[in-house]
């Protein structure tokens, strides 16, 4: 039994899973890759998730440690800005080899 965040789950790629699964985690995760993001940069990248959708799934990456919210309050209007963290960072070759996987699928599409 692996345990994580006061959760148990059944062995390490359950727990993995549990991190990173859904139909957005990974996809916020990988638009976060090459550095910080405002929420709309992050709505715009993905136009087909609600708002309500992304903002608990960012909700939740940011309690597992994964994401980093920074807010700006020193001048109005207020800034928000999601960046992943050191330990979000570990998870970047993963993130990376999930999309390269899913390019060569189109690529070998129809052969």
């Amino acid at each position: 039994m692996h345990k994580f965040n006061g959760k148990e789950y059944p062995c390490c790629a359950s727990l993995t899973m549990g991190i990173i699964g859904g139909k957005w985690k990974t996809v916020i995760l990988y638009h976060l890759i090459p550095g910080k993001k405002r929420y709309n940069e992050l709505r715009k990248a993905m136009p087909t998730v609600t708002e309500r959708t992304l903002s608990l799934q960012l909700k939740t990456l940011e309690s597992d440690g994964v994401v980093k919210r920074k807010v700006y309050t020193s001048k109005p209007p207020l800034k928000v800005e999601y960046s992943l963290t050191e330990f979000g960072m570990t998870l970047v070759p993963l993130i990376q080899a999930i999309a390269d996987w899913g390019d060569s699928v189109v690529l070998n599409q129809g052969k």
